[in-house]
């Protein structure tokens, strides 16, 4: 593993040896278990963590490949993010305008790449006479209920433990065939709301 002696330069988190040691600690491994992936030494982790050397591009991709990650990954990675992490109930906001409820998870988190939404539909509800059609992909799992789910010529009615994914380019539209509320969980990317 090609080395350069260097200073550390502890607590600076655009340290390559600090950031590697918050990578690995982000996974919950010991040094011994990175080196093991990375196929390098123990001591050869413990020395770029402590400042003592500065891996070279290649050796230092060599160790990420044991991750996986990738040096752009590895150097914008954000180490302070503060967003929320957890949220109960009442922290979801129902963002939909109509009968339809849809509770967006991570409402607050300006930077999500994807909304995850609790979606209830009451009995007869859908989402229009149009079919809907934006860029992304979207997904979701039947709770309870059942949704009549209809996506270019393909049409299925949905019961609990159900699912579906496609790409929502598709014309698309959903509807609550049933006597009694459909409630699912679902996910699209990028966020649409």
């Amino acid at each position: 593993m090609e080395s350069v002696l260097q200073p550390p330069e502890a607590g600076n988190n655009d340290d390559v040896g600090a950031r590697l040691k918050m990578v690995r600690k982000m996974h919950g491994w010991s040094q011994r278990e990175l080196a093991k992936r990375a196929g390098v030494t123990n001591a050869t982790i413990s020395l770029i963590e402590q400042g003592r050397v500065s891996p070279s591009v290649g050796s230092l991709k060599k160790v990420l490949d044991g991750i996986p990650m990738s040096l752009a990954e590895f150097f914008t990675l954000q180490f302070d993010d503060k967003s929320q992490v957890f949220f109960r109930a009442d922290e979801m906001p129902n963002v939909g305008t109509g009968p339809i409820r849809y509770r967006l998870l991570g409402a607050s988190n300006s930077s999500r790449d994807m909304s995850i939404l609790y979606e209830t539909y009451p009995p007869g509800e859908d989402t229009g006479p149009e079919l809907l059609s934006h860029e992304g992909e979207e997904g979701g799992i039947l709770i309870s209920g059942r949704l009549e789910v209809t996506v270019g010529g393909e049409v299925a009615v949905l019961g609990p433990g159900d699912g579906y994914y496609f790409n929502s380019r598709r014309p698309h539209r959903f509807r609550n065939p049933g006597d009694c509320d459909c409630v699912l969980v679902s996910a699209n990317s990028p966020p649409s709301v």
